[in-house]
């Protein structure tokens, strides 16, 4: 299985070739990890929200995918009054996981559902 790593993250923001723009200063490394690993072996994701070329909703299904080659669908959406705009070489990437052990358990279903697979069927690929 083909790793990505804090470095190989931050050196493709850095190398400033991201369409669509983020909303949020910080992400979670773990998380995107998790994405990019799924998607590299063919689990599929719901779409991401957007409002023109602003991300709403989806930044870490986003990057993983740019980084796994993988293309999402957009969805329309609406900013706030309240959304700011975050260049991507400012976003700071946090090691520490945002996800509890039973939130991985909840999402790795819920992949498995979106997937049409069992759960012990993912794990096994996951291996």
């Amino acid at each position: 299985m083909k790793q990505i790593s804090l470095e190989i993250v931050t050196n493709f923001v850095n190398q400033g070739s991201i369409e669509l723009k983020s909303t949020h200063e910080r992400l979670c490394y773990p998380v995107i990890e998790r994405i990019y690993k799924k998607m590299i072996i063919g689990i599929k994701f719901s779409g991401i929200k957007v409002d023109g070329d602003v991300i709403i909703d989806g930044h870490h299904r986003y990057l993983a995918s740019l980084l796994a080659g993988v293309t999402l669908d957009i969805y329309p959406s609406n900013k706030t009054s309240a959304t700011k705009i975050s260049d991507w070489k400012t976003v700071n990437f946090v090691e520490e996981d945002w996800d509890t052990e039973a939130k991985i358990l909840i999402l790795n279903q819920i992949d498995a559902d979106y997937n049409e697979m069992t759960i012990a069927e993912l794990n096994e690929l996951l291996k």
